[in-house]
């Protein structure tokens, strides 16, 4: 890992966007949700973070945060043992009042105690829809070469059609751009505009003593959230800056766009934008490396550790411990941990939770518009 210290400290908000994938919550976050084999989205924010060199990073839960906790355990895996600074986990109340906080002000109205007795001098805040291997010391370089008060990261895009589907009153809101040159001049909330935008990827830098200023006023105001609330309010007042991230990223809105962005990582151009770079890491489950039995046949498929396969596999993410029986047929499908296809069976277009197992003779079939869903421990 890298070692180098900066003058950072890091938040992260692990329930963001948990109302736009309700199927994978239930039981966890959307920082703890599956993906790419091996990971869960938490690891990717976390693991630039720590890659960055920034050692002291929060993670303030709201609800379902067991999972995470299991996930994360100490920060071992990640650097963050430490007897100062380290790994974090906050819980989801808030200071002043007990109840759970509904948006960013009101998360990190709950922390400013903790905020006053840092040393550091940024703050650097990101959540965990988004997968991306992100450079935060480019990103930090740049914020104070700029002289901004905050910057926050966008990318020129499209808005994918599952944001746009999303009721404009939702708590779970994303935003998009308009700017001169780099400089911030609005911030448009659930915008249903069409064409290329300046979409943001909820990544942010200031530094931690206006932060604490301006959560403090706004906390004061009954304010909830930190773009609507407070950034969107205060252009005139406050040098906001966008920084534009032009890498691979995946971005989770909905089920299919989960679907589509582990599929997406069986194309090596993508799985060498989001992995080529500095490395992820991830909670650590020895385990034996999959075993092909006589017979076996696996293309274009992605296959994690402790997996055995015995029938015929085709365009699929299979995470650890996957196991498909002899005879049976896996084509494009997303299997999380320890999912169990019997002899015979014969699925497609199929995203399974953790420990289901698809008995033998079986047939489940989805579309390439609409996936079939098998929730966690169930027997189909």
């Amino acid at each position: 890992m890298i070692n180098s210290n900066v003058n950072a400290l890091g938040i992260i908000f692990p329930n963001s966007y948990d109302s736009l994938v309700p199927e994978l919550v239930t039981e966890r976050s959307m920082a703890s949700i599956p993906f790419a084999g091996r990971y869960r989205m938490v690891d990717f924010c976390l693991s630039s973070m720590v890659n960055c060199g920034i050692d002291n990073i929060s993670l303030i839960v709201r609800k379902n945060y067991h999972s995470l906790m299991d996930h994360l355990g100490s920060g071992r895996e990640w650097d963050l043992t430490r007897k100062n600074g380290g790994l974090n986990i906050v819980p989801p109340f808030a200071e002043k009042s007990v109840k759970v906080y509904d948006g960013r002000v009101e998360a990190l109205a709950s922390i400013l105690t903790f905020l006053k007795s840092q040393r550091e001098k940024y703050v650097v805040m990101s959540d965990t829809n988004i997968a991306v291997n992100f450079d935060f010391n480019a990103f930090i370089d740049a914020h104070i070469a700029s002289g901004a008060d905050v910057t926050m990261v966008y990318a020129q895009q499209e808005i994918p059609e599952a944001l746009l589907q999303v009721p404009t009153e939702s708590r779970d809101m994303y935003y998009t751009l308009d700017l001169e040159e780099d400089r911030v001049r609005r911030i448009r909330i659930n915008s249903k505009d069409t064409g290329v935008k300046n979409l943001g990827l909820n990544i942010f830098v200031l530094e931690r003593k206006l932060l604490i200023d301006q959560i403090s006023t706004a906390y004061i105001h009954g304010y909830i959230y930190f773009e609507r609330d407070v950034l969107a309010h205060k252009l005139d007042k406050l040098d906001v800056r966008a920084y534009k991230y032009e890498g691979y990223y995946a971005r989770i809105s909905n089920m299919k766009s989960y679907f589509d962005e582990n599929m997406k990582l069986l194309d090596d151009e993508n799985l060498d934008g989001l992995f080529g770079g500095n490395p992820i890491y991830t909670k650590i489950r020895d385990d034996n490396p999959t075993r092909y039995i006589a017979g076996a046949s696996a293309k274009n498929t992605m296959t994690a550790d402790g997996c055995v396969i015995e029938g015929e596999v085709e365009n699929c993410i299979l995470f650890r411990g996957v196991r498909i029986g002899k005879g049976a047929k896996v084509k494009n499908c997303v299997l999380m941990q320890d999912t169990v296809v019997e002899e015979g069976a014969n699925i497609e277009y199929v995203i399974t939770d953790k420990k289901v197992t698809i008995t033998a003779g079986k047939e489940v079939k989805g579309s390439d518009s609409y996936q079939v869903f098998v929730a966690k421990n169930k027997v189909v």
